[in-house]
């Protein structure tokens, strides 16, 4: 059974800065893709970011200029700089293999003054 462990988390100020990162239990060699997804209150996950097994990135449009992705081996970080309360959610970390996908328990990230 592949697991993910995630950290981080917490909170932030507005404007604030955070960092995730989630280590998987699973080859790199058969990791596909690794990213991460939010749900907030109320509203369906969404896509957050995601690194390839190429290093190819994608984020959503939300969030660009102001996440980063960045990937070693099974581990996978998110950091996250000029926060905004709308950027409240539990996000997940996700793994892609070549065969199935995989979900971490989530953490949560609140941006609040």
């Amino acid at each position: 059974q592949v697991q993910l462990v995630e950290s981080g988390g917490g909170l932030v100020q507005p404007g604030g800065s955070l960092g995730l990162s989630c280590a998987a239990s699973l080859s790199t060699f058969r990791i596909r893709a690794m990213g991460w997804y939010r749900q907030a209150p109320g509203k369906q996950r969404e896509l957050v970011a995601a690194v390839t097994s190429t290093g190819a990135t994608n984020y959503a449009d939300s969030v660009k200029g102001r996440f980063t992705i960045s990937r070693d081996n099974g581990k996978v970080y998110l950091q996250m700089n000029s926060l905004k309360p709308e950027d409240t959610a539990v996000y997940y970390c996700n793994l892609k293999s070549y065969t199935r996908e995989y979900w971490g328990d989530g953490t949560l990230v609140t941006v609040s003054s």
